[in-house]
């Protein structure tokens, strides 16, 4: 069983990700945290084999800074975000889901990324199409546009459109 700390400031999609990693008896999440401070205190009591970390966290702390603490202590990143950096980081994580995601792209990521972890070849045919993983080598990511951004929508609409990828 994979022991999964998850790095996620806002607490609805945290615990919606919990229960999309946690639908999948192969994975336990030991945590959630909101800031560095909480990842480290998480990190020292329930030592994670993987963190899903977000990279705009509260109280000014960062996803880069989190990831940078728990590489140190040997626990790989997977960074979950909704703005990907225009630049690779394999130094700091295995790769990067975009949101809005399924639970079926959360359950490939974590099995691509568990077979990175184990050090085995691969040959997984689906990978989702907002994963991408580092391998080491840095490469420029192409950002898209910018765009019109529309008013905010509540609460329970972003978390459909967030679980559930639709557009509407």
């Amino acid at each position: 069983m994979l022991k999964i700390l998850i790095v996620e400031d806002e607490r609805p999609l945290a615990e919606t990700l919990r229960y999309l990693v946690e639908d999948n008896p192969r994975y336990r999440v030991v945590g959630i945290a909101e800031d560095l401070a909480s990842a480290v205190e998480l990190l020292e009591r329930d030592e994670p084999d993987l963190a899903l970390v977000d990279l705009h966290l509260a109280r000014g702390s960062t996803g880069f800074s989190v990831a940078v603490r728990l590489n140190d202590a040997g626990v790989p990143c997977l960074f979950v975000t909704g703005r990907a950096p225009g630049f690779a980081m394999p130094d700091l994580a295995l790769g990067l889901l975009l949101k809005p995601f399924t639970g079926n792209d959360v359950h490939r990521a974590l099995a691509l990324a568990e077979d990175v972890m184990r050090g085995r070849e691969t040959l997984r045919p689906r990978i989702p199409r907002n994963l991408e993983l580092y391998d080491g080598e840095t490469e420029e990511v192409e950002l898209p546009e910018p765009a019109f951004v529309a008013p905010r929508r509540g609460l329970k609409a972003r978390l459909e459109r967030w679980i559930g990828g639709t557009t509407h």
